[in-house]
């Protein structure tokens, strides 16, 4: 297990893991809207083996620049999301 693991208290392999729980079904629904933009059909088993990494990237790509718009607009002090 590398250090950084370990040091955290953590015993699973992944990292991609939701801080925040409650944030979990509004992630979801961003990868699904963020998908349907794109054209990428998400898998219904959950299940990404069959998806190329260029669309995995696109997805990935996607919501982090939603991502990073949001919280911009947050520390701004601005209401509502322009995209």
């Amino acid at each position: 297990m590398p250090a950084f693991q370990q040091q955290q208290g953590q015993t699973s392999n992944s990292r991609n893991r939701v801080l925040v729980p409650q944030a979990k079904a509004g992630l979801n629904n961003m990868k699904i809207e963020a998908a349907q933009q794109l054209g990428v059909q998400i898998p219904a088993d959950g299940y990404y083996g069959n998806v190329t990494s260029r669309e995995t990237g696109a997805l990935g790509g996607y919501i982090t620049k939603n991502l990073v718009a949001m919280a911009e607009q947050q520390l701004s002090g601005q209401a509502g999301i322009n995209r």
